[in-house]
């Protein structure tokens, strides 16, 4: 178990956003890589939080092992702010950011149920804060870890893409994949290092999982 006393901070599901006190927006993300991923973590001996979109996916992990595991439900992107900059400075090993985050959430919040009668809502929606920015501000020295999702991109743009998305987040690795793909059962991870170098390829949710705790084993591992 190589990453026995390592602090992991996984995050992992959808975020949502309030429209009204009874309805909200989210998006498809169940928080199953997630999951595999933190259990496979906590399996080679880290010390892991689950940082999770509440209703979504929770690591399976049983027995003495439940004292490595921490869970953290969250709602909207502002809560997994505050997460951050609670969480972030005390000390993590590595981030694996692969929480679906909303890049917009509605302008404004009705404070009570919007009357089904009524013949039109009109939402405007605005971007949220960059949650993934600040990680490496928060916490410089963690291995950091991020997901990019795209759809309907060939494998050469989507690297592209998530090469641009390491270099302005300052992430060390990358985890770029395909809507379309994970639709048609086909999940392929690909493992972006620096200067948009593929450094590995996976295929399913447990594979992508397994891979990426291989990385964290081998650039964290104790020998």
């Amino acid at each position: 178990m190589s990453l026995r006393g390592r602090r992991i901070l996984v995050t992992s599901g959808p975020t949502r956003a309030p429209l009204d006190a009874v309805r909200f927006i989210t998006n498809k993300s169940t928080g199953r890589l997630g999951s595999l991923i933190a259990e496979a973590a906590v399996q080679d001996g880290a010390d892991v939080t689950f940082v999770y979109g509440r209703g979504s996916d929770t690591p399976a992990v049983r027995g003495g092992r439940r004292d490595q595991l921490r869970l953290v439900p969250i709602d909207t992107v502002d809560d997994l702010i505050v997460v951050f900059k609670q969480e972030l400075p005390t000390g993590y090993d590595a981030v694996v950011h692969a929480m679906a985050v909303l890049d917009f959430a509605p302008a404004e919040v009705r404070e009570e149920k919007t009357a089904s009668a009524l013949s039109e809502w009109v939402v405007r929606l605005v971007p949220t804060a960059k949650a993934a920015q600040l990680i490496r501000a928060l916490s410089p020295k963690t291995f950091f870890v991020g997901f990019k999702l795209e759809v309907g991109k060939h494998r050469a743009e989507l690297i592209d893409i998530a090469t641009t998305w390491r270099a302005r987040n300052r992430a060390d690795l990358v985890i770029a994949n395909d809507l379309r793909d994970i639709e048609r059962g086909t999940h392929i991870g690909y493992l972006v290092g620096p200067d948009g170098e593929v450094e590995g390829v996976a295929e399913g949710k447990e594979s992508i999982a397994r891979a990426l705790v291989d990385v964290l084993d081998r650039r964290l591992g104790i020998t």
